[in-house]
């Protein structure tokens, strides 16, 4: 790993855009789940992760599956860090996923009212103030770039006509793919929400399967109660 003051000061003599790269989350990533060796562990948000390799099932893959969704639903396993994209009764497209860290797993139904490439990011005012608590100051807004949060892509989730506050979008960290570090949005690599994308329809029907709770029984039933926190990350 390479330290945070390291790294930036290759990048434009500090400048704002070099003192906002990653900082957002990596400010915000304090406790993961090691799934290797099951417990919670804290990661240094001083640090940048480039000793992580993500496990290899978090590559895109078609998969067999058995559900009564309609196709172009989306289901997001929150224990496997799975997003399935349904093809039809019995084929899904899977990608890995981050999602949200200790205190800020939800579950829940969604519509997707809105897509967008390379995002603008807006903190909600509840997270710059936790944040501004620890000293950390983030921005009203940033623009979408290769540096934003957001990353290249980002699905919007509602309920109803109201938005969530939450999020399908990529990530400047893409290290962080298999781990619960978010602050409740489902991240993916880059190139892999960019090929979801493509493919998602507004209108679409997202379900999120809480902690604990069976992939299989919820692909079969989809009885998930609307149960929703609301924030962003």
């Amino acid at each position: 790993m390479i330290s945070r003051r390291k790294f930036l000061a290759t990048l434009a003599g500090g400048t704002v855009a070099a003192t906002q790269f990653g900082l957002v989350e990596n400010a915000l990533a304090e406790r993961v789940y090691n799934h290797t060796e099951r417990r919670w562990e804290t990661i240094d948000p001083n640090v940048i992760r480039t000793d992580r390799r993500v496990p290899s099932k978090y590559k895109r893959r078609n998969v067999s599956i058995s559900t009564k969704l309609k196709p172009g639903t989306i289901v997001i396993h929150t224990d496997g860090k799975f997003l399935y994209h349904i093809q039809s009764s019995k084929k899904a497209m899977r990608y890995g996923v981050g999602v949200g860290r200790e205190g800020f797993t939800w579950k829940g139904d969604a519509t997707i009212r809105r897509k967008a490439e390379w995002p603008t990011w807006t903190p909600p005012a509840e997270m710059r103030a936790r944040e501004a608590k620890k000293g950390i100051i983030l921005p009203i807004t940033q623009k979408g770039g290769i540096d934003n949060p957001l990353g290249a892509r980002a699905l919007y989730l509602y309920q109803g006509n109201r938005d969530t506050l939450y999020r399908i979008h990529g990530t400047n960290q893409p290290w962080s793919i298999g781990l619960n570090l978010s602050s409740g949005c489902i991240r993916m690599l880059n190139s892999d929400v960019e090929y979801l994308y493509e493919k998602v329809k507004l209108g679409s029907k997202v379900v999120v399967i809480g902690p604990g709770e069976n992939l299989g029984r919820a692909l079969r039933e989809n009885k998930n109660p609307l149960s929703m926190l609301f924030g962003a990350g």
